[in-house]
């Protein structure tokens, strides 16, 4: 990459001051920021230098035809994600309002892969989904991919109304208490007033409808024992009697009656699920992975099993697979592999990627992994694990995850996979633009 390549990779911030961050401008090499940009698990024993050498490899690396913008884990915050537009520097901010965006002749030449968790914690997951539905409308190349958090409420409000089935009964439940705030969003917005809940049951039915059976704690473990050991099954049990009580107390703390959260989510259903409903297209919209190049984007990681799929069919098999488990066989679909793609953190307790199945995607040409999932405080951070790259995204980027980390200001971030041949991660947390170009690390 020449010199006035490099000059020209670089995003021109247009309309920031509407977004109060505040984005690098200077750059540098990304194994520069050291422990705030490089990690490493223990298979990796020498020198980051000597260690990212052989990750990279000796044969080229595959780069895609058009920049692609990579933003992930908005958790409800379009206001960072908006912010997150504008670091592309191909997207425009004109004015105060949402809508105020613009998509630049460059914008329209390139793919923006949003990495999944666009729901919860944040203030208004609705306005956020608006805002993407906004940048689509105006003829973006938007790409959304599967979050543990998307996948888990349409699971759980799927299964309202489902035939009974210990497999599946506890799924509402088991969404947990991050799903509350966007209950509570959808009581506000869409039922207030006397007549709101006329037509809903009494309380006690609501809750039967909603909640497992008492005798879902024996025959769960029944049903199960063919597909998870018995300690997972011991710890999915316990988990479920600790969400129950712990939904009470937070549906109670959010002024939510158990006839308000079953109102809400049966109209969460209809937006979300029904064919005219406001976002019937998001779920539409969402695959489990991408792949462009040599690089492979998905929300949280893989592991051997995925790995030896990949190894003799293509990343579109698994998103045909991922629709087809997600809806008609969900329990499956949640305690096997492809949920992993998006909720591994690569603890033990997960489902294990080894050597041996770094080398079998390697053979099918994938250099690296492009996630988030596991939040970071400086910005993004190229991570090397048994052999292969991983370039983590998720930078903390809503605002109560913010106040919560003790991190200032909004958040904004973008990690840019350009055609000359470079990574750019950027984002309000880290004084520098990291590059990483793999040829100058084996220069």
């Amino acid at each position: 990459m020449g010199k006035k390549q490099k000059d020209t990779i670089f995003p021109c911030y247009q309309g920031e001051k509407w977004t109060g961050t505040r984005l690098p401008t200077d750059s540098q090499r990304w194994l520069m920021g050291k422990k705030d940009s490089v990690g490493k698990d223990s298979y990796h024993r020498s020198a980051y230098r000597k260690e990212m050498e052989n990750v990279i490899g000796k044969e080229p690396w595959k780069w895609p035809k058009r920049p692609l913008y990579f933003i992930t884990d908005m958790h409800g915050d379009a206001d960072a994600f908006i912010a997150s537009l504008v670091a592309t520097g191909v997207v425009k901010k004109t004015g105060p309002r949402d809508k105020d965006i613009k998509l630049t002749s460059e914008g329209r030449k390139g793919h923006f892969l949003i990495g999944g968790d666009c729901f919860d914690k944040g203030p208004s997951t609705m306005r956020l989904l608006r805002v993407i539905k906004m940048l689509i409308d105006k003829h973006a190349d938007v790409i959304i991919l599967a979050g543990n958090h998307d996948v888990r409420m349409m699971l759980g409000i799927r299964s309202i109304g489902m035939e009974a089935d210990p497999r599946t009964d506890h799924f509402f439940v088991r969404m947990g208490r991050k799903m509350v705030p966007f209950l509570k969003e959808i009581n506000e917005h869409y039922l207030q007033g006397k007549d709101a809940l006329r037509g809903v049951p009494a309380s006690r039915e609501c809750r039967r409808l909603l909640y497992p059976p008492k005798n879902w704690f024996r025959d769960f473990p029944q049903q199960a024992t063919w597909s998870m050991p018995d300690s997972t099954i011991r710890k999915e049990v316990k988990r479920l009697r600790e969400k129950v009580h712990q939904f009470d107390e937070d549906s109670m703390q959010a002024g939510l009656s158990m006839r308000n959260v079953y109102a809400a989510a049966i109209k969460w259903q209809e937006l979300f699920l029904h064919p005219g409903g406001e976002f019937s297209w998001f779920y539409k919209h969402m695959q489990l992975c991408y792949r462009n190049g040599s690089f492979l984007f998905l929300h949280a990681g893989i592991d051997d099993r995925i790995a030896g799929i990949l190894s003799q069919k293509s990343w579109k098999h698994l998103n045909r697979k991922f629709r087809k488990l997600m809806f008609e066989n969900p329990f499956d679909f949640y305690y096997g592999p492809f949920a992993n793609i998006m909720r591994t953190k690569y603890r033990n307790i997960d489902m294990p990627l080894t050597r041996n199945g770094v080398v079998k995607i390697r053979k099918k040409g994938i250099h690296a992994l492009v996630h988030g999932h596991r939040n970071l405080l400086h910005g993004q951070r190229m991570m090397l694990r048994k052999g292969l790259l991983n370039i983590e995204c998720d930078t903390t980027l809503d605002r109560n995850s913010r106040k919560k980390e003790g991190l200032k200001g909004p958040g904004a971030a973008v990690t840019i996979i350009r055609p000359e041949g470079c990574i750019l991660g950027i984002s309000s947390d880290y004084p520098k633009i990291k590059v990483f170009d793999p040829e100058l690390c084996l220069a």
